[in-house]
C-alpha cells in the first residue's frame, strides 16, 4: 500500500508556496502521532510566486483527486503518495501539481 499523507507532510506547488491544512477533519486515523490527510481537508497554499509577465497568479488551494478508496474516514478517502493535488489560484484554474514530502506508511487508530 502506498504511504499515506500526513499534518507533518511538507506539501508546496512548484513555486515555492507551502500548503497547510486549514482546518483537519480528521481525529480518528493517525500516522507516527500525526492525523492522516483526507480528500474533504481544505488546504491553503501560502508563498507562491507564480506570475505571468510580471502579474501575481499565486496558486491558493488545492484540490485532490485519487484518494484511497478502501481506507476512508467518515466516508473521506485518505490521501496516499500516489494521491494527485491541483494547485489551484484564485479562480479555481489548475496551474500546477503539488509537491509532497516524505511520507510514510506506519498506521495507528483510534
Amino acid at each position: 500500500m502506498p504511504a499515506i499523507l500526513t499534518t507533518d507532510n511538507l506539501i508546496q506547488c512548484p513555486h515555492g508556496g507551502v500548503a497547510t491544512v486549514a482546518e483537519p477533519s480528521n481525529n480518528v486515523l493517525f500516522v507516527e502521532g500525526s492525523p492522516a490527510l483526507l480528500e474533504t481537508d481544505a488546504f491553503v497554499i501560502e508563498g507562491c510566486t507564480f506570475n505571468i509577465l510580471g502579474v501575481p497568479l499565486p496558486c491558493v488551494s488545492i484540490l485532490w483527486t485519487d484518494a484511497a478508496d478502501m481506507l476512508t474516514v467518515d466516508d473521506a478517502g485518505v490521501l496516499l503518495e500516489t494521491s494527485i493535488g491541483y494547485c489551484l489560484n484564485e479562480a479555481g484554474a489548475p496551474q500546477a501539481i503539488a509537491r509532497v514530502g516524505d511520507s510514510t506508511p506506519e498506521v495507528d487508530a483510534v
